[in-house]
């Protein structure tokens, strides 16, 4: 099992591209193609509809457009002599709708963190709550302050529910370049038998795939604060995890350990609901 096709969100505001790097490592590992892409929607109801506003969005569509071309130069050098084929797209639409879409032409979709939490401008920047809920494919996270991702460890998040299963299955392509993958449950029961025969099980399957894992309980209740420890204790690159949440009304609201991956992330983690 590879990735054939990855995709890397590109940001319109210049910002931290370590993400275009990693993308275009993971791309000649695999040999995959990347697609850089970028969307902001020049067209808010604030403008109404008057003459006026219809200046005003031609003027915003200009802006947008001068940005795009920034960022696509940004993404052709970031990528250049690593990534065997490389393709751009760009749209004016709402980010998380336009990356929404267009992920069906990729394995994997590549982002940078949100460290302030909610996002207040949905017209050009991207909300990572949304896109992880509606894209149908795994989402990796790379933080700003990472500029390669060697896969040597891998911390797998389990939890015993389908987000789980449906992360790890997403994840094998890179867990099988792994040296050692750790797949660890947080729980008040600690190394009950229970809790063991469920990592062993998972450790069991991925090994059965050639993958050298281990199953590892740890002790405690709070698996936001305990999966990044034990992360960095293991010296990993890479956290693997269901993402959980529950709606309410036109909010997706998350669970504590996907809220804290998602905005307070370290190291690189691929999350899929």
């Amino acid at each position: 099992m590879s990735y054939r096709s990855l995709m890397v969100h590109v940001e319109l505001d210049p910002s931290n591209d370590s993400r275009l790097t990693v993308a275009g490592m993971l791309a000649a590992s695999f040999d995959a193609s990347l697609i850089g892409i970028a969307a902001a929607d020049p067209n808010p109801p604030a403008y109404g509809g008057s003459g006026l506003a219809a200046g005003l969005v031609v003027q915003e569509k200009e802006r947008i457009h001068a940005q795009m071309a920034q960022a696509e130069k940004r993404f052709r050098a970031a990528t250049a002599g690593n990534a065997p084929r490389i393709e751009w797209r760009q749209g004016f639409d709402k980010p998380n709708i336009f990356l929404a879409r267009e992920s069906r032409a990729a394995d994997v979709v590549i982002i940078g963190p949100n460290r302030a939490g909610a996002v207040r401008d949905p017209f050009h920047v991207l909300d990572a709550d949304i896109l992880i809920m509606h894209a149908g494919r795994p989402i990796l996270l790379v933080p700003s302050e990472t500029e390669t991702l060697s896969v040597k460890t891998v911390v797998v998040g389990w939890k015993d529910t389908r987000e789980a299963r449906r992360a790890i299955w997403d994840a094998l392509p890179l867990l099988g370049r792994a040296e050692y993958v750790v797949v660890a449950e947080v729980s008040e029961q600690g190394d009950a038998p229970a809790v063991r025969t469920r990592t062993d099980d998972v450790a069991k399957w991925l090994t059965s795939h050639g993958v050298a894992a281990i199953g590892r309980a740890v002790k405690g209740d709070d698996a936001a604060k305990l999966l990044p420890e034990l992360a960095s204790e293991e010296s990993a690159d890479l956290i693997v995890s269901g993402a959980y949440g529950h709606s309410r009304m036109q909010e997706w609201i998350w669970g504590g350990v996907t809220r804290s991956l998602l905005t307070t992330a370290r190291c690189c983690c691929l999350l899929a609901h």
